[in-house]
């Protein structure tokens, strides 16, 4: 099944579907409020973020980190990102990214 890209004003949905209807059809579904603006279907069947991109670096294992400052926050993402940024002294929006790409990764 091929995976596509879906994307709204504020989201950028990863699925997978048979053909682009359906793959609106589910951003339809989760999103109601927010019409799909592109449709694109990945040429291949994976998907890659690059760390950098999101402007993660560093020797530390930032996944882990952000993980278990969500852990200790109990899923609270202010709270979550404060512990990161003491835990790590990385900057607000350094720290900010770490925990929403992880939130969105299923935490």
């Amino acid at each position: 099944m091929p995976l596509f890209e879906v994307e709204t004003e504020s989201h950028i949905i990863i699925t997978w579907a048979e053909n682009d209807n359906q793959a609106t059809e589910v951003v339809r579904e989760s999103y109601p409020h927010e019409p799909p603006i592109r449709v694109t279907r990945r040429p291949r069947d994976t998907w890659v973020i690059s760390k950098s991109a999101l402007g993660i670096s560093g020797a530390a294992d930032p996944c882990a980190t952000a993980r278990d400052c969500l852990a200790k926050a109990a899923g609270d993402k202010i709270h979550a990102i404060r512990l990161y940024m003491q835990h790590t002294g990385a900057d607000l929006e350094c720290s900010r990214k770490a925990i929403e790409s992880n939130m969105v990764m299923g935490w």
